[in-house]
């Protein structure tokens, strides 16, 4: 099956059955779910190039996990960073603390890569 990146990083993740969200599209307005996912894309490279063609692009991609529950932003955090490994993400270590907005909430993130092969 050839999916994009961006619904294989999204289906990826909603299998965790938390919601997933673009980063910074909750507006102040918005109430926190309990648990949550967000990502972002960093920025993508055309590489491998012959006959003046690309032949893959890297992706490289911030994931974090917000929860009010801080078992929860480990443990989740570390799980979907195998089933996204299996899908064919690069993960870059085990994860840092990122910034809540919310009092209530802690988070931790990944660096995500991908390499796409033009063609295949």
């Amino acid at each position: 099956m050839n999916m994009d990146v961006k619904t294989l990083l999204l289906t990826t993740l909603e299998s965790f059955n938390y919601p997933v969200y673009l980063q910074g599209s909750l507006s102040d307005k918005d109430a926190y779910p309990d648990a949550f996912f967000t990502y972002w894309n960093n920025y993508t490279d055309d590489e491998a190039f012959y006959d003046n063609t690309e032949h893959q692009v890297i992706w490289n991609f911030d994931l974090n996990f917000y929860s009010n529950d801080p078992v929860l932003v480990n443990t989740i955090l570390l799980q979907a960073k195998a089933a996204l490994k299996a899908a064919g993400f690069i993960p870059d270590g085990s994860g840092h603390d990122v910034l809540s907005d919310e009092s209530t909430h802690t988070g931790r993130g990944l660096t995500l890569l991908y390499i796409e092969k033009m063609g295949v």
